[in-house]
């Protein structure tokens, strides 16, 4: 059966005055349906211009400037922006970090879901309301009838949160893209909207890649984590392989930066330094400025993601190369 969505040795760049930027070289994985894909990596690893690649969001100067994105048969990186609106909020959702910055503050919560309707069926007002009902009862909603009729302000972050959710069910797609989607919330309602996502995807037949640098969030939810470092996937393969083994050291970094790995009144394990910017990228391997490992090698030639381990997992490491 073929993947649901493809993507293949995706590049993103951005046009500068002063030049072009790489933000995102050579990504490449696949997902099926039903199944749940983690991007993970720190703040600047290209995760979230890969999910807005995948549905042409880039923002100019940033294009998309080679590879392939197939979903569902069918190439998006070459589509007009008419045609690529059919599929976007339609077949592939994406879910924000903040839903105050989704949602319309002065439309209430039912006006906003049937006008997504009306943009993408040819239904009825009445019946566009009907299925947003339905779809806020999906996502346990209480009192939906009544949410329908109230402001985005009148509804707690959680509440808010799963009404993007629903929204972004309207259409029934194929994938939802979810970036960040718990940051702003405490753990216990975090908890909650993992389970609801995890639920939706087997009940409602979905793709979902979850977007997120919290590694502890991604090892509950998904089945494949892939994790990205400066605009490369640098390790990937079963979440449960990565989790309890990681072999680059970067991973092996995020990993021991969960809290509860470290004894209790240490401070929490941390990769020094910083995630290098676009216009500072190190030659050979982008994170050996932080690398305790490094050789000389790490240096001077950037590393390919090869097989290690097993045919599923994926690290693009020269220490690991030279061990093996």
């Amino acid at each position: 059966m073929a993947p649901l969505l493809e993507v293949e040795n995706l590049n993103v760049k951005f046009a500068l005055r002063f030049g072009e930027l790489t933000a995102i070289d050579g990504v490449s994985f696949t997902l099926a349906r039903r199944e749940k894909l983690g991007l993970v990596g720190e703040s600047g690893a290209g995760k979230s211009v890969t999910g807005f690649a995948i549905i042409n969001l880039l923002s100019k100067p940033g294009y998309i400037s080679g590879g392939k994105i197939i979903f569902q048969g069918q190439r998006l990186d070459n589509l007009s922006d008419e045609a690529m609106r059919d599929i976007r909020g339609n077949r592939i959702s994406m879910i924000f970090q903040d839903p105050m910055m989704t949602l319309n503050p002065v439309l209430t919560i039912g006006v906003q879901m049937a006008e997504t309707v009306l943009a993408h069926h040819k239904v009825s007002k009445a019946e566009a309301m009907a299925i947003a009902l339905a779809k806020l009862k999906k996502v346990y909603i209480p009192s939906p009838e009544e949410r329908l009729r109230q402001y985005p302000h009148e509804c707690s972050g959680g509440m808010r949160q799963r009404i993007v959710i629903a929204i972004a069910l309207l259409t029934d797609p194929a994938l939802i893209i979810a970036d960040e989607p718990t940051t702003a919330l405490d753990v216990t309602i975090q908890a909650d909207i993992m389970d609801l996502m995890v639920e939706l995807c087997a009940s409602e037949d979905m793709g979902l890649i979850l977007i997120t640098h919290d590694l502890a969030v991604v090892s509950q939810v998904t089945e494949k984590i892939a994790v990205m470092y400066a605009g490369k996937i640098i390790e990937s393969g079963p979440t449960a392989d990565i989790i309890h083994t990681p072999r680059h050291p970067y991973t092996q970094g995020l990993i021991q930066a969960i809290p509860g790995r470290s004894d209790a009144g240490r401070r929490l394990n941390q990769i020094p330094g910083m995630m290098p910017t676009l216009t500072d990228i190190p030659d050979g391997c982008a994170f050996h400025p932080r690398c305790d490992l490094a050789a000389d090698v790490c240096q001077r030639e950037t590393p390919l993601l090869r097989s290690a381990d097993n045919e599923n997992r994926l690290v693009a490491c020269h220490r690991i190369s030279l061990n093996n």
